[in-house]
C-alpha cells in the first residue's frame, strides 16, 4: 500500500512533515494532475491558511492537535454536498456561478473538527446524475489508472485525486453509488453508511427522500474506520439517530450473490474476486450462503424506479425553488427535471412505498445471513464519453448506469449500509471490486470484513500520498 491519510497524519504530528508541507505538496501534486480533471475549482490560499492555522495549533495547543484524528491532512470537498464555507458549489452546473461560499454543513464542521485542511472542491456531473464525472462546463474526470477511462460518477473527482495521491482521503457523496462506484473504478474504499449515521443539516428538509448520505472515499479501511467514527452519530434528523449494533464476529453467515442477471451480467473476472473474497472469509471459518438473483430481482428493480423517480422529482423542485435558468442545463439535465414535473403524486407514493418494501425483504434477507458479498461493478471502468448527457433519454442513461454497476442503487434506496473495496486486478491493471453489504448500523461488521479481505494485499496503489516517500 502506498500511504494513507492515517499515516499521512502521524507523519505530520510526529514533526517529521509539517502540515504546510503537506499542503504544498498536495498542490504540487494537483498541478502535475491537472489533466485528470480531478479538482473543479482551487483555492491555494485558503488551503495554506489552513495548513498554518494547523501548524499553530500543533504549537501552541498540542492536546488539541493530537485529539484530531486528521490533524493537518489536506483534502478536498466534492462540488456537489456540503456545503463547506468558502468553497462554492456549483453542482457541476453552469446554472450556478462560482461565488460566494456559504456557511458549514454540520458534515463540514465535523471535517474542519477532526483537522482537515481544504483546498478545494472535486468535479462531479451536473447534479450527480451520472456515473461518470464529465460536466459540460469543461472538465472531463479521468481515472489515473488508465486515463482513458472513467473514473466514475458522481464523486469521480474525489476518487481520481485520491487515487493519483493529490489528497490521501476526500469527501464524497452517493446517492446511487456515488461513492462506491468510482471509489471502485479506481481501486479505493468506499462506504456508504447506514441511513440517518451522517449529519444532513441543517438545511436537509427531505432532500432525495434520505437515499444520499456523505463521507469519503479513501484508499484504506482503517482511513474508512477513522472517518466514519470521527463523523458518524447525532446527525439530528430527519431519520432517526441508527444506535451502533452490538457485533459479534465470530462464525458469521455470509450470503454470496454472484448471479446479476442476463439483462445485466457481470464479467467473469469480477465475478470471480466476488467468489474469492467469500471463499477467504470461508477459510476464517465463516459459512458462506449461495444467494439466488431471484431473491433480489424484485428489490433491484424496484430500487432503479425509485432512484430516477425521487432524484427527477427533487431535480424540478431544486430548480423551480432556485428560480434556476433551465434552458442552460445539459439536455439530459432538462430531461430528468420534465420527468419530475410529469410524474403524478399517485405513482411517487407507489415508489415511496415500494422503497419501503425493497427494506422490510432486505432485513428478511438478514434473518438468514449476516453479511452479504456481491459484485460492485459488472465490468472495468467504461471508456470516457460512455455516458453522454446530451440527449433527453433519461431511460437509456438510467440503463446504461444499470448495466454498469447494477446492484449500486439497492443500500440507497433500502438505507443499509455497503461498503466497496478492490480485491485484486485484472489483466489491464484495473481493480477486481467486491461489495459488501450488512444490516442497518452494522458498519462495523462491514469494515472488520473489509478490512481482513484488505490484509490479503491483493491491490496495491499506483501512485503513493504527496507527501508521504514513495
Amino acid at each position: 500500500m502506498q500511504g494513507d491519510a492515517t499515516e499521512l497524519a502521524a507523519a505530520i504530528r510526529h514533526g517529521s512533515l509539517s502540515a504546510a508541507e503537506a499542503m504544498q505538496t498536495s498542490l504540487k501534486r494537483a498541478a502535475r494532475h491537472e489533466s485528470l480533471g480531478a479538482i473543479a475549482y482551487l483555492d491555494a490560499a485558503m488551503g495554506r491558511a489552513a495548513a498554518h492555522a494547523s501548524e499553530r495549533e500543533r504549537q501552541s495547543a498540542p492536546g488539541d492537535f493530537a485529539a484530531r484524528p486528521f490533524a493537518g491532512v489536506p483534502t478536498l470537498a466534492k462540488d456537489l454536498g456540503g456545503p463547506f464555507a468558502g468553497l462554492p458549489v456549483t453542482a457541476g452546473s453552469r446554472l450556478f456561478e462560482r461565488k460566494g461560499g456559504q456557511a458549514d454543513s454540520d458534515l463540514a464542521s465535523r471535517f474542519r473538527d477532526a483537522g482537515f485542511c481544504l483546498f478545494g472542491l472535486t468535479t462531479s456531473p451536473e447534479f450527480g446524475l451520472s456515473l461518470a464525472s464529465e460536466p459540460a462546463t469543461g472538465l472531463i474526470c479521468r481515472n489515473p489508472l488508465d486515463p482513458a477511462r472513467t473514473a466514475g460518477g458522481s464523486s469521480g473527482g474525489a476518487a481520481a485525486a485520491v487515487a493519483a495521491g493529490i489528497v490521501a482521503i476526500a469527501h464524497a457523496t452517493d446517492a446511487g453509488g456515488s461513492i462506491r462506484v468510482p471509489a471502485a473504478c479506481c481501486g479505493l474504499v468506499g462506504l456508504k453508511p447506514t441511513r440517518g449515521a451522517m449529519p444532513g443539516g441543517p438545511s436537509f428538509g427531505n432532500h432525495l427522500a434520505g437515499i444520499a448520505s456523505e463521507l469519503a472515499v479513501c484508499r484504506s479501511v482503517r482511513d474508512t474506520a477513522l472517518i466514519f467514527n470521527r463523523l458518524s452519530g447525532h446527525a439530528r434528523g430527519p431519520v432517526a439517530d441508527p444506535s451502533p449494533a452490538d457485533i459479534d464476529n465470530g462464525r458469521l453467515r455470509i450470503g454470496l450473490l454472484t448471479d446479476t442477471g442476463p439483462a445485466y451480467p457481470t464479467e467473469s473476472d469480477r465475478l470471480a474476486a466476488v467468489e474469492d473474497a467469500a471463499r477467504a472469509l470461508e477459510s476464517d471459518g465463516h459459512e458462506v450462503v449461495p444467494l439466488a438473483r431471484a431473491e433480489f430481482e424484485w428489490s433491484v428493480a424496484a430500487s432503479g424506479r425509485a432512484f430516477a423517480d425521487i432524484v427527477s422529482v427533487n431535480l424540478a423542485a431544486l430548480i423551480e425553488m432556485a428560480a434556476l435558468e433551465e434552458s442552460r442545463a445539459e439536455s439530459l439535465t432538462q430531461a430528468f427535471a420534465a420527468r419530475g414535473r410529469a410524474l403524478s403524486a399517485a405513482k411517487l407514493w407507489n415508489t415511496l412505498n415500494d422503497a419501503v418494501l425493497v427494506s422490510h425483504r432486505l432485513w428478511a434477507l438478514f434473518d438468514r445471513v449476516d453479511c452479504i458479498v456481491m459484485p460492485m461493478l459488472a465490468s472495468a471502468p467504461l471508456a470516457i464519453g460512455s455516458f453522454p448527457s446530451d440527449h433527453a433519454d433519461t431511460d437509456l442513461h438510467l440503463e446504461r448506469m444499470a448495466a454498469f454497476a447494477p446492484l449500486a442503487c439497492l443500500a440507497n434506496i433500502s438505507g443499509f449500509p455497503a461498503l466497496t473495496l478492490p480485491f485484486g486486478q485484472d489483466q489491464q491493471a484495473m481493480p477486481l471490486p467486491v461489495q459488501l453489504m450488512a444490516p442497518m448500523s452494522h458498519e462495523p461488521r462491514l469494515l472488520s470484513l473489509a478490512a481482513r479481505l484488505e490484509a490479503e494485499g491483493r491491490w496495491q496503489h499506483r501512485f503513493p500520498v504527496a507527501g508521504l516517500p514513495s
